[in-house]
């Protein structure tokens, strides 16, 4: 059976995916749902992007020796997604469990997008790829998301502040612009792909009490409840 093929078949499992900027708490708020439902008796699971054991090695020697093009950069990534969702994700959608995704297909439309792919090329590079059950996309002042993440950074990489794209010759300035821009991309898709969007400035335990409202709202958490075979 292909990729293609998994995309039209009903599931058991549900799949629940967070977007946002880096500094906007979404992982935060991930581990805490993964937590949450683990103590409650659920069969979950979690996965994050860019962690591939077939592909990471590539990827960040292509990175450390600025060989990636906008486009090897996209596929090479992709390659990795395909990878996990094929081996790890679809096999547990499928075994009835709640998948937790940190990042999903929407970053690589959004970082993607600023590196000057086309937009209906990307779409279809991962037109593999099933929707989230619950997509949640934590928003917050791009200015605050941008302090958040300079604070925590020794230094700034040099793909993530788009230094391969010559914005700037200044890391920081080019970061602001990239960025930015991301986080554009993504309130542009946020209608599109359906985003249920979390305030990035309430207070942590404020965000996941309204996570796991959204979640019992949307999903019959009792089907997913470990049996007692006892």
């Amino acid at each position: 059976m292909t990729l293609q093929t998994h995309f039209h078949h009903e599931i058991a499992g549900k799949l629940i995916a967070v977007e946002g900027m880096d500094g906007s708490g979404k992982s935060t708020q991930i581990h805490l749902i993964k937590r949450w439902l683990e103590l409650e008796g659920y069969k979950v699971a979690f996965t994050e992007w860019n962690s591939s054991d077939l592909v990471k090695d590539a990827t960040r020697k292509g990175k450390k020796r600025k060989l990636l093009t906008p486009t090897t950069f996209s596929l090479i990534h992709c390659t990795d997604f395909a990878d996990r969702y094929e081996r790890q994700i679809l096999p547990l959608l499928r075994a009835g469990y709640i998948v937790l995704a940190d990042r999903y297909k929407f970053t690589a439309f959004a970082r993607d997008a600023m590196r000057g792919c086309d937009k209906e090329w990307l779409r279809t590079l991962y037109g593999f790829v099933r929707q989230p059950d619950i997509t949640f996309f934590f928003k917050l002042p791009i200015e605050t998301a941008i302090d958040r993440i300079l604070s925590g950074r020794p230094e700034l990489k040099y793909h993530e502040a788009g230094m391969d794209l010559g914005l700037s010759n200044d890391p920081e300035e080019s970061f602001k612009i990239f960025q930015t821009g991301i986080y554009n991309e993504y309130l542009s898709m946020a209608k599109e792909f359906d985003f249920t969007l979390v305030d990035g400035t309430e207070s942590p335990n404020v965000q996941q009490e309204k996570l796991r409202k959204i979640i019992r709202d949307k999903i019959d958490l009792p089907k997913y409840k470990w049996r007692d075979n006892k």
